[in-house]
């Protein structure tokens, strides 16, 4: 845009009319003298304040239209500086709506993923809930079917229990018999019916002649008497198994009896422990709960 300047003012016409004036009050004081009527006075004072007032009119004249040209070059200025501010207003606009359509967006997308957040909530609940439902089941399950190996595991102990009891008397009455074939047989068969017990984790024991009683490894037929501190054992009469490593049942012992006085005390023992071997009761059966429980520390034998 082109300054403005102030315009050039012709100051001659002024100047020659404040020398007419100047001349006429000259003029007019020179006729009559200073001391003349007030009329004169009058024109005299009217013609020197005509000539200074054209003398300082093109100075004001000028300083009016440089002050005109001062206010409208502001008025330019400020005109273009409100043409900035409109810009400026409408980008701030512009940018607001921007800003508006962006956090109406971000609303959107925080309800978009709070709902996505709930529904995975939801479903995280749901698969959790089924998961322990599943795993309730699948425990119970697990329990039932290990109750049930427990259970078959205490049957088929008791009946391979049973066994090797009825093996064990085999070979008790093929030793009583003295003949060495049968003996012989028996024993490898009941060495090899051990064998395969032992592959089981089922060990059976017997209590060695003259051993001493203990009551943890060693029982006595029901309605015997309590033994005496120092009893030893004089035969057994069913064996004792552990299973895993842990005892199931005690080794079922005759306890040696005192030495008798009479001279036909061998010949009445051995007829009575006879006795007592042809009408001993079964050996007790194992315990389930003892069958059932294997020890966690004992590996079974392979």
């Amino acid at each position: 845009m082109s300054e403005l300047s102030a315009p050039k003012l012709s100051k001659w016409p002024f100047l020659l009319g404040d020398a007419l004036l100047l001349a006429l009050a000259v003029f007019i004081a020179c006729q009559r003298g200073f001391a003349s009527g007030v009329v004169e006075v009058t024109l005299l004072v009217l013609c020197v304040a005509g000539a200074a007032l054209l003398g300082i009119t093109p100075y004001l004249l000028e300083y009016g239209a440089l002050v005109k040209v001062v206010e409208a070059g502001a008025l330019t200025s400020v005109t273009a500086q409100i043409k900035d501010l409109e810009s400026i207003a409408a980008r701030i606009s512009g940018a607001t709506g921007r800003w508006q359509d962006a956090q109406d967006a971000a609303d959107q997308t925080a309800r978009a993923a709070r709902e996505i957040a709930d529904r995975m909530s939801s479903e995280v609940r749901g698969f959790t809930e089924f998961m322990q439902k599943a795993n309730d089941s699948e425990r119970a399950t697990l329990r039932l079917e290990v109750e049930k190996l427990h259970r078959a595991e205490g049957e088929w102990l008791q009946v391979l229990v049973r066994v090797l009891d009825h093996v064990y008397a085999l070979n008790a009455g093929a030793r009583r018999s003295g003949q060495p074939n049968l003996i012989e047989q028996l024993s490898h068969f009941q060495n090899a019916c051990r064998d395969a017990a032992r592959r089981v984790g089922l060990t059976p024991f017997a209590a060695e002649a003259e051993e001493p009683y203990d009551a943890q490894r060693h029982q006595l037929l029901d309605g015997a008497p309590p033994p005496p501190a120092d009893a030893v054992v004089a035969e057994t009469i069913a064996t004792g198994y552990t299973f895993q490593g842990r005892l199931i049942r005690p080794a079922l012992v005759h306890l040696r009896e005192p030495a008798a006085p009479a001279a036909s005390a061998p010949a009445e023992a051995a007829g009575d422990s006879q006795a007592q071997f042809a009408l001993a009761p079964e050996p007790p059966a194992v315990s389930p709960a003892a069958a059932a429980e294997p020890d966690p520390e004992t590996p079974g034998v392979a």
